[in-house]
C-alpha cells in the first residue's frame, strides 16, 4: 500500500486527478494575484465558481493593514481584518467576516458550483477551525476545492486532505492543468 506522502504529491510532481488541490506557496509568492488570475481565467471559460479569495488593501493612516474577502459567486467584497486602533502594527482577523466567508462557501456548495476556491488553508484551518469543515463538506458531496497552503502548513494539510489530494506549484498553468485534467475525467 502506498503511503500518504506518495499519494499527496509534492509541487514538483502533482497528482492531477484529485477533487481537492492546494497551491503550495512561500511568503514571497504573489498568492493573491495568482488566485485572482485563476478565478478570472476559469470564469472566462464559463466555469461556475464559488468560495472566497483574499485581496490586500493598501495601508492607510492608522490602519497597519487591511484585507478583504471576495465572494466569487456574487462578487461581493467584505473586510476580513479589523482595525485595532492607533499605534497598532498588527492585523486582527474579524470573526464576523470569517463567518461571512463560511456562509459564502456553504451557499456555493448548495448551489452546486463547479469549483469552490478558498483563499487558503492557514493557521485557523490547521487548528481545526476556519473554513476547514466547509472544504470537507464540498469534497464530500463531489464539488472540487482549490485552496492554497503555506509550506509550513503542508503537514497539517496532508493530515486533513488525506490520501487523495494534489499539491500544486504556485503557477497559473499548473492550476489550470489540474482543472483541465479533472474535467477530462468527467
Amino acid at each position: 500500500m502506498k503511503t500518504r506522502s506518495e499519494r499527496c504529491r509534492t509541487p514538483t510532481a502533482p497528482m492531477t486527478t484529485s477533487l481537492i488541490a492546494a497551491v503550495v506557496y512561500r511568503p514571497d509568492d504573489p498568492l493573491e494575484a495568482l488566485l485572482d488570475n485563476v478565478a478570472r481565467s476559469l470564469a472566462a471559460r464559463g466555469v461556475r465558481l464559488g468560495g472566497v479569495i483574499q485581496h490586500a488593501l493598501p495601508a492607510r493612516g492608522e490602519q497597519a493593514c487591511g484585507m478583504q474577502l471576495e465572494n466569487l459567486e456574487t462578487g461581493e467584497r467584505f473586510h476580513l481584518s479589523q482595525n485595532l486602533g492607533a499605534g497598532s502594527a498588527a492585523c486582527r482577523l474579524d470573526a464576523d467576516a470569517l463567518a461571512r466567508g463560511a456562509m459564502a462557501v456553504r451557499a456555493a456548495v448548495e448551489h452546486r458550483v463547479e469549483l469552490v476556491v478558498i483563499n487558503k488553508f492557514g493557521a485557523q484551518e490547521a487548528a481545526g477551525a476556519g473554513l476547514r469543515d466547509d472544504m470537507a463538506q464540498a469534497v464530500a458531496i463531489g464539488v472540487p476545492v482549490l485552496t492554497a497552503v503555506a509550506e509550513r502548513f503542508v503537514p497539517d494539510w496532508k493530515a486533513f486532505a488525506g490520501d487523495d489530494c494534489a499539491l500544486l506549484p504556485p503557477r497559473l498553468d499548473a492550476v489550470l492543468s489540474w482543472w483541465d485534467q479533472l474535467q477530462a475525467q468527467g
